[in-house]
């Protein structure tokens, strides 16, 4: 039996090549930001896949040369906007680092707080969004339901929801507002019945399994391999963390433990942060317990200024300290590097002192721009629609790469 095939669809003169080069992105939805991946496909089967990245570029770390370090910080909030105050706890525990200040205890536990709040929203923001790329919308709203109590918090003790820059060099911005213990242990008690709604929602769901599971699988040896840090390289079964490798703020006194799971795949990605809200909710409750009243700024005149009531009843004292904030203070000349574990892994902070008021390098160690690299490995050989499902597992912030 013979076919007549139409001209148009006639095969030409020459070898048909099985393989075709497509742009997923800068606006595709799933991207989660400006990214561009060059993908290259035989069939729906990944070849190669090549980020493409810098549509977000800001310049943030060439600003700093040319801010004051206390102006610095309000940078810091606009990179991963998603972890605004982790952002800014690394970068003002990096200058503290060189100056030598000892900060207050009250102040270091309110960090602690403040960061594991938003540590939750963060998280929420990831779980929402990749269950929405695979499909399931009811769960977006409940995430957003819960982050949208987190973000009131931090609104009322910084005044701001997306860039708060509440901590300062020495200490916080202001002390928390009276009411503010009781509003967080509303939420502490009603956070677990939310995590619930979230298993059951989705943790159970036989489409989210087909999904993620044996999807992106990247062993503990090559996660190491690659750089991945947070709860890509603990999703491979690497129980790293900062939090207890290098502690700061106290960690160290805390309980909470350090989830992992076995398989490296999307779907041990998603069991590591769903496990990590359980462990920050902990945390959080053990930081409400510590508060005791105290001073949250250091005792140090030249760099942080004084607390309301001083600045009423010393008015030389408060000229003075805005002569401070506008000329800046010098910094002993030297570098650092400071990392603490951020929502989407080791986030650092390298700055070189020059002895002035202003830095003469600041260089982030972003843990976006480092998982993103590991993309290409992960997608390797799988389907088309699993890339979207890969990108939702590393969780990447575009803000954070393009610096």
């Amino acid at each position: 039996m013979s076919v007549t095939v139409p001209p148009q669809f006639e095969v030409l003169d020459r070898p048909l090549d099985t393989q075709m080069t497509i742009s997923m992105g800068p606006q595709h939805p799933s991207t989660h930001g400006v990214l561009r991946l060059e993908l290259v496909l035989d069939g729906e089967m990944i070849v190669k896949c090549t980020p493409d990245i810098g549509y977000l570029h800001t310049g943030m770390e060439k600003l700093f040369e040319y801010k004051k370090y206390q102006q610095g910080i309000v940078i810091t909030d606009r990179m991963d906007y998603l972890n605004p105050l982790g952002n800014n706890l690394a970068y003002v525990m990096a200058v503290e680092k060189l100056l030598g200040l000892e900060i207050p205890e009250r102040a270091q536990v309110i960090r602690v707080l403040m960061c594991e709040l938003q540590r939750i929203a963060s998280h929420l923001v990831w779980l929402g969004t990749h269950a929405l790329d695979i499909g399931a919308m009811t769960i977006f709203f409940y995430c957003f339901r819960e982050r949208e109590k987190i973000l009131n918090l931090i609104e009322a003790a910084s005044g701001g929801r997306l860039t708060p820059s509440y901590f300062r060099i020495g200490g916080l911005m202001m002390d928390l507002p009276a009411g503010f213990e009781r509003r967080v242990q509303q939420f502490i008690d009603g956070f677990p019945a939310a995590l619930k709604d979230f298993q059951n929602l989705l943790t159970g769901n036989t489409i989210f399994h087909r999904r993620t599971k044996g999807i992106g699988i990247v062993s503990a040896e090559d996660a190491i391999d690659l750089g991945l840090t947070g709860p890509s390289l603990r999703g491979s079964g690497v129980a790293i963390d900062v939090r207890r490798t290098n502690p700061y703020t106290g960690y160290e006194t805390y309980d909470f433990e350090i989830p992992t799971e076995p398989n490296g795949d999307v779907w041990s990605r998603y069991m590591v942060r769903m496990r990590e809200m359980h462990e920050s909710w902990k945390i959080t409750q053990q930081a409400l317990d510590r508060l005791k009243p105290g001073p949250v700024k250091a005792d140090a005149p030249k760099v942080v200024l004084p607390d309301r009531e001083a600045m009423k009843t010393h008015m030389d004292a408060l000229i003075h300290h805005f002569l401070i904030v506008a000329e800046g203070f010098n910094v002993p000349a030297g570098e650092v590097y400071h990392p603490i574990e951020a929502s989407k892994g080791e986030l650092g902070v390298y700055i070189k002192s020059d002895g002035g008021p202003k830095p003469a390098r600041v260089h982030f160690r972003g843990p976006s721009f480092v998982n993103l690299s590991a993309l290409p490995y992960m997608v390797n050989g799988e389907m088309l629609a699993d890339v979207v499902a890969v990108i939702g597992s590393i969780d990447i912030v575009l803000g954070e790469i393009d610096r």
